[in-house]
């Protein structure tokens, strides 16, 4: 089985770069920023891979026109797409539609038309609690989408720092895998502890410890058959692990084993420029920074509350991991990182090298002409590249396995079941 790869949302190549270090040939890959006139994320991703095809279309319209935006056969589809309402409803032609401009369902579209054996999707960990009023549903919907689809899932929510890296960065990364596979039919001789404990993707490329969290208790459940009933009846708290084959789910907060990770202050950078430092005035700092309680009045109903939050360490530690980076990195913000530089003793802000090197991108990976404020921006988007490395690696054991058996179906004289001429039938 060859180890082809497609990549949507591709922004400046995150995934691409992962799979790349672990041996995976991307061949097709999509960016599209709506609303946009310059398209900077996509003209570093073709700077840094000028060899693969690369459209700067919206993913709507590659999909309504596959005659003019023909996608390659792969592999893996892979991807991180935006955390949206995935809420469903039933057509008056009785078929199912999903919320109109949810990306989410422009890949199913994809994953639809082309069934790819595997599918490797990133979000933000939230995903698995959303909407607040019905906590869960918008992930329940995808596993029933992937269900319908023919896929088994397994995911898990990892925070970069647990396994060595130097930013405290939540995400949940999704692994879907066609029910023709053979890695889905050895996950159904094990049971679902055994999976998420040693024999899943995520245990084998992230080990855990063999008890899981005793305080959020684990939980089975089977998925409603119907996608409609589960998205307008579902609400439960995902933990942050977890496997569906069929319609059987199971989740439990796993513990993982931890590798102690790199410090802020190993990623800095020497004789910064002075245009990061903050100079002597910090008032307007220390006050973002800082605990604070103020008196608001709801603009809806005119109700008074109180607006509290806790305080920010100020200047951030350089003795431990970064903090998760979001896309407002270079403004004047609470949430925006400011150090102690080593060198001055004084306060600054990080330089895009270093918000790249949190990321586990080479330096200067987006310095391809985009604005400097752009440049954090799309590390505020991006993901921790050594986790897909390692998530690649992981997947080529996995592959080799999937040859074994294709190799065996070739060979066979006789098609005696529909499962052999399906698993003939991947084009890849």
């Amino acid at each position: 089985m060859k180890k082809t790869v497609i990549e949507l949302f591709a922004g400046v190549g995150g995934f691409h770069l992962g799979l790349k270090g672990a041996g995976w040939d991307v061949v097709w890959a999509n960016q599209w920023e709506p609303g946009k006139k310059v398209q900077h994320a996509y003209d570093c991703y073709m700077s840094r891979f000028p060899e693969v095809e690369a459209l700067n279309v919206d993913i709507a319209q590659v999909n309504d026109n596959p005659e003019e935006y023909p996608i390659p056969d792969h592999t893996l589809l892979v991807g991180g797409f935006p955390c949206q309402d995935y809420s469903v409803a039933r057509t008056k032609a009785d078929g199912i539609e999903g919320k109109k401009g949810v990306l989410f369902w422009e890949i199913s579209r994809i994953i639809k038309s082309k069934q790819p054996p595997f599918v490797l999707l990133e979000n933000v960990d939230r995903l698995l609690k959303s909407p607040a009023k019905q906590r869960g549903r918008d992930f329940a919907v995808m596993l029933a989408t992937f269900r319908d689809l023919g896929y088994g899932v397994e995911w898990r929510v990892l925070n970069a720092a647990d396994y060595g890296f130097a930013q405290r960065r939540r995400r949940v990364f999704i692994f879907a895998f066609h029910e023709s596979t053979k890695y889905n039919k050895s996950l159904k001789k094990q049971s679902f502890e055994k999976i998420l404990h040693g024999k899943g993707l995520f245990s084998q490329a992230f080990p855990v410890e063999k008890e899981y969290s005793k305080n959020h208790p684990p939980f089975k459940k089977e998925l409603d058959h119907d996608i409609v009933k589960v998205s307008d009846t579902f609400s439960l708290t995902f933990r942050n692990s977890g496997i569906m084959l069929d319609s059987e789910l199971y989740t439990e907060e796993t513990i993982p084993q931890y590798v102690k990770p790199k410090t802020l202050g190993e990623i800095l950078e020497k004789d910064v420029d002075k245009k990061y430092y903050l100079g002597p005035n910090l008032d307007d700092w220390n006050f973002m920074k800082g605990a604070k309680k103020i008196d608001r009045v709801s603009k809806t109903t005119g109700h008074k509350y109180t607006y509290a939050e806790g305080p920010v360490a100020f200047p951030d530690p350089l003795d431990k991991p970064g903090r998760t980076m979001l896309t407002s990195e270079s403004s004047k913000n609470r949430s925006t990182h400011v150090v102690r530089d080593p060198q001055t003793g004084e306060l600054r802000l990080l330089t895009p090298v270093e918000c790249e090197r949190l990321n586990d991108f080479p330096p200067n990976w987006t310095n391809t002409g985009m604005p400097e404020k752009f440049r954090y921006f799309t590390m505020g988007n991006a993901l921790v590249v050594g986790l897909v490395t390692i998530m690649g690696e992981t997947l080529d054991q996995i592959i080799k396995k999937e040859s074994i058996r294709k190799a065996k179906v070739k060979n066979t004289p006789k098609i005696k079941s529909d499962t052999q001429q399906e698993q003939l039938s991947f084009k890849i």
